[in-house]
């Protein structure tokens, strides 16, 4: 058995919970949060059989998109004719999914 983690971006969250149970998937939802942005996400807890990881991982990948984000910045050097720091917003990327795959010992459904 392996247990996969997938975090995923708050904005693919519902599609992706949707297909994985469309697929016989059955997941255990968590809500986290990225360190960087502090932008909300799903942690999704998917235990399986080996020979059905990457199926999964093709689930999530199918539903989870990158997308550019724009994010104030602060500004290390430069001010603008007024005195005051000017700060240009940063343009990030944001989506996708990160995926961890563990092996399990012990698995019960009770």
């Amino acid at each position: 058995m392996k247990l996969i983690f997938a975090v995923v971006n708050g904005d693919d969250s519902a599609a992706v919970s949707k297909s994985l149970s469309k697929n016989g998937f059955p997941a255990t939802k968590l809500a986290s949060a990225g360190s960087f942005l502090s932008a909300g996400n799903t942690t999704f807890l998917i235990c399986v059989e080996e020979d059905k990881v990457d199926d999964v991982i093709n689930v999530v990948r199918q539903k989870c998109h990158h997308r550019k984000q724009f994010i104030p910045s602060t500004p290390t050097y430069g001010t603008t004719t007024t005195g005051v720091p000017s700060a240009m917003p940063l343009e990030v990327s944001v989506g996708g999914a990160t995926i961890f795959v563990t092996d399990i010992e012990r698995f019960e459904k009770l």
